[in-house]
């Protein structure tokens, strides 16, 4: 190891009063030797450890060349995990990192001895298994840099990779690269029940080059959601970093994931359905586009009321009565434009069975917003595969009027009918 950032010397000790077999020459006093020794001392500086002296640290790898006072320091070698370290991702482990230097020299193996090779970038500032580590194995890294003036430096430790069973995992919307409406939240839904929300939360970090403030909201142990006080501002961009890599989020549970993505949020589209006039206008960037006339839910399964976002576009879906309560009283194969707005089975979507009487007139379905269209979907002039077109995945439907409470802000990506201060009250932050 280096030992220091000055030279080490050996101050002399003192003479003594005669030198035997050179008669003739008078040496100095006790006292005056003794104040040359101080004096030397102070120049050139002095160490008690005599045994420094017989070191070299150029003859050991582990070694760097000795450092004058003043001089910059070596190359700083990150090897991503401490000695001994556990729970490591395998996303992080056996990485390494420099500043201040190249990379020289890298060795990776198991604890078995078995080989891992790997790569340096280009500028051999950074080295990184060729594959991913295996989970819950041990492995042995050593790294060497080297740097402008020959100084090296050289780091080694021994780390256990995350075991499987000991990871979580989180599965998000939107996509990166979407574009998607102005009241799509970020979702995050993890596989296990996170119990440090705090370190979980702190580890996500959703921002918007609109500037508004986002901030996010738990629901229960397992669910992430981030949003800004009011729809995000049209044509902004979201950005959203997860590093997550060596979170404890609970006993037995460690993230490792890292990684970002971005999503457009394009233009304003939010279409408000009157239950009790059987209507939904459509209103984009300002301006009403379409009236549409509908059918919502009949009184004895009425539609929830509120703000809704549209989660999920299907062309054509099967909808089973048997799948939301409703066993028996309808079973339909080939539901034509079908966008979710709940997780537990509301959708706006095309209707062909109904006679057309009732688009505009009465409420006949089972709690969904129906709109005209024919079997099959292909009459790209039916109402159904209007709204189809030109909605997007996070567009707002909202719904009034209808003999229903509120949806609530956990059921599909609802969290708009939550007051601000309620949702910035669930944050962990």
């Amino acid at each position: 190891m280096h030992d220091g950032s000055s030279t080490h010397h050996i101050c002399p000790a003192p003479a003594a009063a005669s030198a035997p077999g050179r008669p003739g020459r008078t040496l100095p006093s006790r006292s005056a030797l003794a104040l040359l020794s101080v004096s030397v001392c102070l120049l050139v500086g002095c160490s008690t450890g005599a045994s420094d002296a017989t070191k070299d640290p150029a003859g050991d790898p582990a070694k760097t060349p000795v450092q004058a006072a003043g001089a910059a320091p070596g190359p700083e070698l990150e090897l991503h995990a401490d000695d001994g370290q556990e729970h490591v991702p395998v996303t992080v482990g056996g990485r390494v990192t420099v500043e201040g230097g190249t990379i020289t020299q890298v060795s990776l193996s198991t604890a078995d001895g078995r080989a891992v090779s790997g790569e340096p970038s280009p500028d051999k500032k950074s080295w990184a298994p060729s594959g991913e580590l295996k989970h819950g194995t041990t492995y042995r890294l050593t790294a060497v840099a080297t740097g402008a003036d020959g100084r090296r430096t050289t780091k080694a430790v021994t780390f256990k990779t995350l075991a499987e069973a000991d990871r979580f995992t989180g599965t998000y919307t939107p996509e990166n690269g979407s574009t998607v409406g102005v009241g799509m939240p970020v979702s995050i839904t993890f596989d296990k029940p996170i119990t440090d929300k705090k370190a979980v939360e702190s580890a996500v970090e959703v921002s918007a080059d609109s500037g508004q403030t986002v901030v996010g909201h738990w629901f229960g142990g397992q669910r992430l959601d981030f949003r800004p006080q009011d729809y995000w501002k049209p044509n902004s961009t979201v950005t959203v970093k997860i590093r997550l890599a060596g979170v404890k989020g609970a006993d037995g549970a460690y993230g490792e994931q890292d990684k970002t993505f971005r999503f457009k949020v394009g233009r304003r589209q939010v279409s408000t359905v009157d239950a009790a006039a059987h209507t939904m206008k459509v209103v984009k960037d300002g301006t009403t586009v379409r009236n549409i006339p509908i059918t919502a839910g009949a009184a004895s399964s009425p539609t929830w009321n509120g703000q809704m976002v549209i989660s999920e576009k299907l062309i054509s879906t099967r909808m089973n009565g048997a799948t939301v309560g409703f066993a028996g009283q309808y079973d339909i194969p080939d539901v034509p434009h079908a966008m979710r707005l709940s997780t537990s089975g509301t959708f706006v979507h095309g209707n062909y069975w109904g006679d057309d009487s009732v688009f505009g007139r009465s409420n006949i379905s089972h709690g969904c917003v129906g709109l005209n269209d024919t079997k099959g979907g292909g009459d790209s002039g039916q109402d159904a595969a209007w709204f189809y077109d030109n909605s997007l995945i996070g567009d707002v439907v909202v719904v009034k009027n209808s003999d229903d409470k509120v949806i609530a802000a956990d059921n599909g990506l609802n969290g708009w009918n939550m007051p601000w201060s309620e949702w910035t009250a669930g944050s962990a932050r």
